[in-house]
Protein backbone atom coordinates (compact mmCIF):
# COMPACT_ATOMS: atom_id res chain seq x y z
CA UNK A 1 0.00 0.00 0.00
CA UNK A 2 1.16 3.49 -0.80
CA UNK A 3 1.71 5.96 1.98
CA UNK A 4 1.71 9.42 0.41
CA UNK A 5 3.63 11.91 2.48
CA UNK A 6 3.70 15.04 0.38
CA UNK A 7 1.32 17.99 0.52
CA UNK A 8 3.63 20.40 -1.27
CA UNK A 9 1.56 22.85 -3.37
CA UNK A 10 3.78 22.59 -6.45
CA UNK A 11 5.04 18.99 -6.53
CA UNK A 12 8.58 18.48 -7.70
CA UNK A 13 10.29 15.28 -8.83
CA UNK A 14 8.96 12.04 -7.38
CA UNK A 15 10.86 9.98 -4.81
CA UNK A 16 9.86 6.42 -3.93
CA UNK A 17 11.09 5.17 -0.54
CA UNK A 18 11.29 1.36 -0.23
CA UNK A 19 12.02 0.82 3.45
CA UNK A 20 10.57 -1.72 5.90
CA UNK A 21 11.32 0.34 9.04
CA UNK A 22 8.10 2.32 9.07
CA UNK A 23 9.25 5.05 11.44
CA UNK A 24 12.39 5.69 9.39
CA UNK A 25 10.44 5.53 6.13
CA UNK A 26 7.97 8.10 7.42
CA UNK A 27 10.77 10.38 8.55
CA UNK A 28 12.49 10.18 5.16
CA UNK A 29 9.17 10.85 3.44
CA UNK A 30 8.52 13.90 5.60
CA UNK A 31 11.95 15.37 4.89
CA UNK A 32 11.58 14.73 1.15
CA UNK A 33 8.17 16.41 1.16
CA UNK A 34 9.55 19.47 2.93
CA UNK A 35 12.29 19.61 0.29
CA UNK A 36 9.61 19.82 -2.40
CA UNK A 37 9.51 16.23 -3.65
CA UNK A 38 6.53 13.95 -4.18
CA UNK A 39 7.39 11.34 -1.56
CA UNK A 40 5.78 7.89 -1.52
CA UNK A 41 6.56 4.93 0.70
CA UNK A 42 6.25 1.15 0.44
CA UNK A 43 7.58 -1.43 2.88
CA UNK A 44 8.32 -4.68 1.01
CA UNK A 45 10.42 -5.73 -1.95
CA UNK A 46 7.54 -6.97 -4.17
CA UNK A 47 5.51 -3.81 -3.44
CA UNK A 48 8.58 -1.76 -4.30
CA UNK A 49 9.00 -3.37 -7.71
CA UNK A 50 5.32 -2.88 -8.49
CA UNK A 51 5.36 0.71 -7.27
CA UNK A 52 8.31 1.57 -9.52
CA UNK A 53 6.53 -0.04 -12.45
CA UNK A 54 3.26 1.79 -11.77
CA UNK A 55 4.56 5.20 -10.69
CA UNK A 56 7.86 5.65 -12.63
CA UNK A 57 9.57 7.72 -9.90
CA UNK A 58 12.55 9.96 -10.61
CA UNK A 59 14.53 8.59 -7.65
CA UNK A 60 14.22 5.37 -5.65
CA UNK A 61 15.61 5.19 -2.11
CA UNK A 62 16.09 1.46 -1.61
CA UNK A 63 16.83 -0.38 1.63
CA UNK A 64 18.76 -3.64 1.15
CA UNK A 65 17.16 -5.55 4.04
CA UNK A 66 13.58 -5.85 2.76
CA UNK A 67 11.01 -8.61 3.31
CA UNK A 68 9.72 -10.55 0.32
CA UNK A 69 12.60 -9.58 -1.98
CA UNK A 70 15.85 -8.09 -0.75
CA UNK A 71 17.04 -4.77 -2.08
CA UNK A 72 19.60 -6.34 -4.42
CA UNK A 73 16.91 -8.35 -6.21
CA UNK A 74 14.57 -5.34 -6.27
CA UNK A 75 17.31 -3.28 -7.92
CA UNK A 76 18.05 -6.05 -10.41
CA UNK A 77 14.39 -6.32 -11.38
CA UNK A 78 13.64 -2.62 -11.72
CA UNK A 79 16.74 -2.13 -13.83
CA UNK A 80 15.06 -4.29 -16.49
CA UNK A 81 12.46 -1.59 -17.13
CA UNK A 82 13.66 1.77 -15.75
CA UNK A 83 16.79 3.90 -15.60
CA UNK A 84 15.61 6.07 -12.69
CA UNK A 85 18.20 7.00 -10.10
CA UNK A 86 18.61 4.43 -7.30
CA UNK A 87 20.17 5.28 -3.93
CA UNK A 88 20.81 2.20 -1.79
CA UNK A 89 20.43 2.37 1.99
CA UNK A 90 22.13 -0.37 3.98
CA UNK A 91 22.83 -1.24 7.60
CA UNK A 92 25.56 -3.65 6.49
CA UNK A 93 28.96 -2.16 7.03
CA UNK A 94 31.11 -4.48 4.95
CA UNK A 95 32.13 -3.21 1.54
CA UNK A 96 31.06 -6.36 -0.30
CA UNK A 97 27.34 -5.71 0.16
CA UNK A 98 27.77 -2.12 -0.98
CA UNK A 99 29.65 -3.20 -4.09
CA UNK A 100 27.07 -5.87 -4.91
CA UNK A 101 24.32 -3.30 -4.59
CA UNK A 102 26.10 -0.97 -6.96
CA UNK A 103 26.91 -3.75 -9.42
CA UNK A 104 23.22 -4.35 -10.12
CA UNK A 105 22.67 -0.74 -11.08
CA UNK A 106 22.47 1.48 -7.99
CA UNK A 107 23.76 5.00 -8.51
CA UNK A 108 24.77 5.86 -4.95
CA UNK A 109 24.59 4.55 -1.40
CA UNK A 110 24.36 5.61 2.23
CA UNK A 111 24.96 3.45 5.30
CA UNK A 112 22.88 3.42 8.48
CA UNK A 113 22.89 5.32 10.71
CA UNK A 114 22.77 8.37 8.44
CA UNK A 115 21.52 11.92 8.50
CA UNK A 116 18.22 12.27 6.64
CA UNK A 117 19.41 15.72 5.59
CA UNK A 118 22.39 14.02 3.95
CA UNK A 119 20.00 11.70 2.11
CA UNK A 120 18.01 14.70 0.86
CA UNK A 121 21.29 16.22 -0.33
CA UNK A 122 22.13 13.02 -2.22
CA UNK A 123 18.76 13.14 -3.96
CA UNK A 124 19.29 16.80 -4.83
CA UNK A 125 22.73 15.95 -6.23
CA UNK A 126 21.58 13.18 -8.58
CA UNK A 127 18.67 15.27 -9.83
CA UNK A 128 21.01 18.17 -10.64
CA UNK A 129 22.84 16.04 -13.19
CA UNK A 130 22.27 17.25 -16.75
CA UNK A 131 19.91 14.91 -18.59
CA UNK A 132 20.16 16.28 -22.13
CA UNK A 133 23.85 16.70 -22.83
CA UNK A 134 23.15 19.98 -24.63
CA UNK A 135 26.41 21.70 -23.75
CA UNK A 136 28.49 18.73 -24.85
CA UNK A 137 26.39 18.21 -27.96
CA UNK A 138 27.20 21.73 -29.09
CA UNK A 139 30.88 20.80 -29.14
CA UNK A 140 30.78 17.27 -30.49
CA UNK A 141 27.45 15.41 -30.91
CA UNK A 142 28.91 11.91 -31.45
CA UNK A 143 32.19 10.41 -30.28
CA UNK A 144 33.43 7.30 -32.07
CA UNK A 145 35.82 4.74 -30.57
CA UNK A 146 35.99 1.86 -33.03
CA UNK A 147 32.63 0.10 -32.87
CA UNK A 148 31.54 2.20 -29.89
CA UNK A 149 29.48 5.30 -30.72
CA UNK A 150 28.69 7.70 -27.87
CA UNK A 151 25.91 10.10 -28.87
CA UNK A 152 25.94 13.04 -26.50
CA UNK A 153 23.10 14.87 -28.21
CA UNK A 154 20.76 11.90 -28.03
CA UNK A 155 22.17 10.51 -24.77
CA UNK A 156 22.55 7.13 -26.46
CA UNK A 157 25.34 4.58 -26.74
CA UNK A 158 25.69 2.01 -29.54
CA UNK A 159 28.14 -0.85 -29.86
CA UNK A 160 28.51 -2.40 -33.32
CA UNK A 161 25.21 -0.76 -34.24
CA UNK A 162 23.28 -2.14 -31.27
CA UNK A 163 22.03 0.07 -28.42
CA UNK A 164 23.69 -0.44 -25.03
CA UNK A 165 21.38 -0.19 -22.01
CA UNK A 166 23.13 1.90 -19.37
CA UNK A 167 22.01 3.32 -16.06
CA UNK A 168 22.08 7.13 -15.76
CA UNK A 169 25.31 6.97 -13.75
CA UNK A 170 26.99 4.62 -16.22
CA UNK A 171 25.94 6.87 -19.09
CA UNK A 172 27.14 10.04 -17.35
CA UNK A 173 30.46 8.39 -16.54
CA UNK A 174 30.98 7.26 -20.13
CA UNK A 175 30.02 10.69 -21.49
CA UNK A 176 32.52 12.35 -19.15
CA UNK A 177 35.36 10.08 -20.28
CA UNK A 178 34.41 10.32 -23.96
CA UNK A 179 34.25 14.11 -23.93
CA UNK A 180 37.99 14.32 -23.14
CA UNK A 181 39.47 11.07 -24.45
CA UNK A 182 43.11 12.07 -23.95
CA UNK A 183 42.65 13.00 -20.29
CA UNK A 184 43.42 10.61 -17.45
CA UNK A 185 40.78 11.20 -14.77
CA UNK A 186 41.37 10.45 -11.12
CA UNK A 187 38.53 8.91 -9.11
CA UNK A 188 37.96 12.24 -7.39
CA UNK A 189 37.74 14.08 -10.71
CA UNK A 190 35.16 11.61 -12.00
CA UNK A 191 33.16 11.94 -8.79
CA UNK A 192 33.21 15.74 -9.11
CA UNK A 193 32.04 15.49 -12.73
CA UNK A 194 29.37 12.82 -12.29
CA UNK A 195 28.22 12.87 -8.64
CA UNK A 196 29.09 16.49 -7.85
CA UNK A 197 31.92 18.11 -5.91
CA UNK A 198 29.92 17.99 -2.68
CA UNK A 199 29.66 14.18 -2.74
CA UNK A 200 31.25 12.45 0.27
CA UNK A 201 31.92 8.72 0.52
CA UNK A 202 34.13 5.88 -0.66
CA UNK A 203 35.74 6.91 -3.94
CA UNK A 204 36.05 3.25 -4.94
CA UNK A 205 32.44 3.45 -6.00
CA UNK A 206 33.92 4.75 -9.28
CA UNK A 207 35.71 1.42 -9.77
CA UNK A 208 32.43 -0.47 -9.35
CA UNK A 209 30.67 1.60 -11.99
CA UNK A 210 33.64 1.34 -14.36
CA UNK A 211 33.64 -2.45 -13.95
CA UNK A 212 29.92 -2.63 -14.66
CA UNK A 213 30.31 -0.33 -17.66
CA UNK A 214 33.16 -2.43 -19.04
CA UNK A 215 31.06 -5.57 -18.70
CA UNK A 216 28.25 -4.02 -20.73
CA UNK A 217 30.74 -2.92 -23.40
CA UNK A 218 32.47 -6.31 -23.47
CA UNK A 219 35.70 -4.54 -22.55
CA UNK A 220 38.47 -6.60 -20.89
CA UNK A 221 40.46 -4.32 -18.55
CA UNK A 222 43.68 -6.21 -19.38
CA UNK A 223 43.27 -5.52 -23.12
CA UNK A 224 41.03 -2.49 -22.96
CA UNK A 225 39.53 -1.19 -26.19
CA UNK A 226 37.37 1.57 -24.72
CA UNK A 227 38.17 2.38 -21.07
CA UNK A 228 41.78 2.08 -19.95
CA UNK A 229 43.19 2.03 -16.45
CA UNK A 230 45.96 4.59 -15.94
CA UNK A 231 48.13 3.26 -13.14
CA UNK A 232 48.49 5.59 -10.21
CA UNK A 233 45.88 7.97 -11.60
CA UNK A 234 42.54 6.48 -12.64
CA UNK A 235 40.87 6.02 -16.03
CA UNK A 236 40.79 7.43 -19.52
CA UNK A 237 38.95 6.72 -22.74
CA UNK A 238 40.72 4.69 -25.42
CA UNK A 239 42.84 1.58 -25.78
CA UNK A 240 45.29 0.66 -23.07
Amino acid sequence: MWSVSTTHPTPGPSVLIIEDEKTLAGMIGAYMSRAGYQARVVHTGPDGVQAVRDQTPDVVILDLGLPGLDGIEVCRQIRTFTDCYVIVVTARKDEIDTLIGLSVGADDYVTKPFSVRELVARVQTVLRRPRTGTSRAHQEPVWVFGELHVDSAGQQVHLAGDPVALTPTERDLLMTLAERPTMAFSRRQLIDEVWGDDWVGDEHLVDVHIAHLRRKLGDDPDTARYISTVRGIGYRMGKG
